[in-house]
This record gives structure tokens, sequence and C-alpha cells, in this order.
């Protein structure tokens, strides 16, 4: 009789879980091949060792936190007051201002018609 391989789930050095099959003992069944170890991103992970810029998320530009912050500022709003005035969390405005956010374009359309003032856009990918 065929048995199917058994799966068992395995950490990858990057933190992403994954599902390592073993081979099982019927015929025709076999694991074999050796290659190199692949992560969640595709990357074989002495590759990604040694990645540093490509798997680092934009984050809001300069211009864009001035703008929000001086927009704002101009209205005499707080950020909380923005949020809610947005149904947003406060957060989410505090990390535009702060440059922490990773651009999202239908948020800074939302945050523009708020302010009444225009934005620098994110550039699409």
């Amino acid at each position: 009789a065929f048995t199917t391989p058994r799966r068992e789930a395995v950490c990858s050095p990057a933190g992403a879980l994954m599902v390592k099959r073993t081979p099982g003992t019927g015929k025709g069944g076999g694991g074999g091949g050796g290659g190199g170890t692949q992560t969640g991103t595709g990357m074989s992970a002495a590759k990604l060792d040694a990645e540093t810029e490509e798997l680092k998320h934009k984050t809001v530009s300069k211009d864009l936190r001035l703008a929000i912050s001086k927009a704002r500022t101009a209205k005499g709003l707080t950020q909380k007051q923005l949020a809610t005035q947005l149904n947003m969390q406060p957060q989410v405005i505090n990390e535009y201002e702060s440059g922490k956010a990773i651009p999202n374009n239908a948020i800074i359309a939302k945050i523009e018609r708020a302010l009444g003032a225009k934005l620098p856009r994110a550039p699409k990918k």
C-alpha cells in the first residue's frame, strides 16, 4: 500500500511557518533532490541573509509628513480630532506625520479631502 508523505510544521530562518514534507515508506514515494531551502519570500536563506535593501517597506516621504502636519495645524486640528473626523485611529495620523506609515494613496486622499489641501502622493508601483 502507498502511504502519503507526512507533513511537519517547521519555522524558517526568517520566522515564517513552513510545511516540511517527509517522504512516505510506500512504493514510488520519495524525497530526493537537494537544493537550497526557500523562505516564504521565495529567496534562498543565504540570499536573504545577504539582502538588506530589497525587503524594506517604503515609508512616507518627508514632503508628505510636513504637508499633513502644516495643513492640520492650519485648520486648528489635533491629530486625534483629524482621526475622529476620518473615522480612523489617531495612531494612523501619528504614523503618517512621524514618517513610520507605509503610504496608502486611499488614506492620503481621505486626509486631503478633510484638510482641503493637496498632498504629495506615493508613487504607484
